[in-house]
């Protein structure tokens, strides 16, 4: 199907204008729908639990497992939201733990003014094991005690109108993320490593453009935005404030070339750690750098002068798009870009280059935001835990993953890495994958106790999966599988962790469902000699209300 020249120029100037060149941003997830459909799913299950370590011992040890939630998609003409919560207790015997937990996420955009003014939020909880400054997803039923809870929210409005034949479109967000530990983390030599503590994070931006053909041949704008994070952890702070001028220039009806060019001033700063007698950094007791209050605020990043960027925009239909750029910003290269494909209504490939300057709250509130208002979340089915890999995604292909924690370091850094997420539906069979690498370096003043930090490098790769398949007219098969590798840039040790699960669920009435569920999991941490296998295996009742 070919489309004419103005339909694919105006579809190439909201992809520009949506570029993450802007802002830190990530993409607004909420579409209209055209339609109502809602869908609303409460439920409680009561479930017994065996866990079986398969090595270095062979130590056993049960749980009950008592959970209630609610899954909830609703899609409006004005409004859309995707909810999925859960609170979890585990109640062990013998040797195991007794944990609670609450887990799921939430997206989802109200119109105020249809068209006119959104207001978009969205929210996150995630249970997860993190050792020596890196987070992995192992069943963390495995080792309680390793577990750690992270939290985060945001909330915005969205502003979208014109002026003649300028388009306007202003936006503002806040976000607040936390990250808990049951116990300090230290690193191979016994010291204890500054882990994230929370932050409040804000940004907001104003564009004014106009679309190619309209005024001009090309498409011409002005942006100015700007962003903060200020982090509890030694009251660092991160203030990005930029302006800049954008070109849209139409090579073919469905290729254009970009370029823009503008001033910023990117500044981190922070406070130097409260300090004993003989001159040593105060740890806490949750092994977090004790702050001075009383310490001036010491700049360890500051970039004040020319950005510029040049690109390439591909709109060939309106499920095909690209924007891919490269150009200077940081001070140093920058490449950032997307790539989106919905051929059809039961298959996406979504594919997000980035880069920005952040620290770890930030990164996970743009991971939130960029996801769609319409999803199912994947949970794993021996620990009910949401793992960041979502199905559906509506037609804007926009769902996807949430992706790894990676690093969990308290020091800002700057942040760039590819992530991919694949879904497809084949009659009876759903299928949901995504990918990624995360490379944080991290930014820290020299002479405070954060010093140590600055430059060090931390990688992640993560791979995970689901696939569900509907058996007979009551019967289901849900399998799921991950791979998470973390590469510590210090000596502070690399992690591992893989596995994978499988469950059936059989209908026993319209209401009442029972299931069954094994899962296998390895973890290998330089932080001990010893690998860990374990196996886990669950029977349960499902209520649906």
């Amino acid at each position: 199907m070919r489309y004419s020249k103005g339909t694919l120029l105006v579809g190439i100037a909201a992809i520009a204008a949506a570029s993450p060149a802007y802002a830190q941003d990530g993409r607004s997830g909420g579409a209209d729908t055209g339609g109502r459909a809602v869908t609303v799913q409460p439920y409680i299950e009561v479930s017994q639990i065996l866990s079986a370590e398969l090595t270095p011992g062979d130590e056993v040890v049960t749980f009950t497992q008592i959970a209630a939630g609610v899954d909830l998609n609703a899609q409006g003409r004005n409004s859309g939201a995707s909810v999925s919560v859960r609170y979890e207790r585990n109640i062990g015997y013998g040797d195991a733990v007794d944990t609670d937990t609450v887990s799921g996420i939430a997206r989802g955009y109200l119109a105020v003014v249809p068209q006119v003014l959104n207001l978009e939020a969205g929210a996150l909880a995630s249970r997860t094991r993190v050792d020596g400054g890196g987070a992995v997803s192992p069943n963390p039923l495995v080792s309680a005690d390793a577990t750690s809870q992270t939290y985060a929210l945001y909330a915005g409005p969205t502003l979208t109108t014109r002026a003649g034949p300028v388009d306007l479109t202003a936006n503002a967000r806040v976000g607040y993320n936390r990250f808990e530990i049951n116990d300090a983390v230290t690193d191979t030599a016994g010291n204890p490593v500054d882990v994230f503590d929370d932050s409040v994070s804000y940004s907001g931006q104003v564009r004014a453009g106009t679309r190619p053909g309209e005024v001009l041949p090309i498409g011409v704008a002005v942006t100015a935005g700007g962003y903060q994070e200020d982090i509890s952890n030694l009251d660092q702070r991160v203030r990005d404030v930029y302006v800049r001028g954008d070109v849209i220039v139409p090579v073919t009806p469905s290729i254009a070339l970009t370029g823009g060019v503008g001033y910023e001033n990117v500044e981190v700063s922070s406070r130097d750690a409260l300090r004993d007698a003989a001159g040593d950094p105060v740890v806490g007791n949750d092994g977090r750098l004790v702050t001075d209050s009383a310490s001036p605020r010491i700049v360890a990043f500051d970039v004040d002068g020319l950005l510029w960027d040049v690109g390439v925009l591909w709109r060939p239909s309106s499920r095909t798009s690209l924007a891919a750029s490269v150009g200077e910003r940081y001070d140093s290269t920058t490449y950032y870009g997307n790539f989106t494909y919905v051929p059809d209504e039961r298959s996406s490939l979504g594919i997000n280059v980035y880069d920005s300057v952040s620290g770890f709250g930030g990164a996970l509130n743009n991971s939130l935001a960029s996801l769609s208002s319409d999803f199912n979340a994947v949970r794993n089915p021996v620990t009910g835990d949401f793992g960041g890999l979502v199905s559906g995604g509506g037609a804007d292909g926009g769902g996807g993953l949430v992706g790894s924690l990676g690093s969990v370091r308290s020091a800002a850094f700057r942040g760039r890495g590819v992530s991919a997420n694949y879904q497809r539906q084949i009659g009876r069979l759903t299928a949901a994958f995504g990918a990624g690498y995360d490379r944080r370096t991290f930014i820290a003043a020299a002479g405070t106790a954060l010093a140590a930090a600055d430059g060090v490098t931390d990688e992640t790769y993560y791979v995970t999966g689901a696939l569900t398949r509907e058996i007979g007219r009551s019967g289901s098969l849900q399998t799921n599988a991950y791979v998470n590798w973390f590469e510590a840039g210090a000596a502070d040790g690399d992690l591992t962790a893989f596995g994978a699960s499988a469950a059936y669920n059989r209908a026993i009435t319209t209401k009442l469902s029972a299931r069954a569920a094994v899962a296998v999991d390895y973890f290998d941490s330089d932080f001990s000699a010893e690998d860990f296998a374990t196996a886990t295996a669950l029977l349960g009742l499902r209520y649906n209300f």
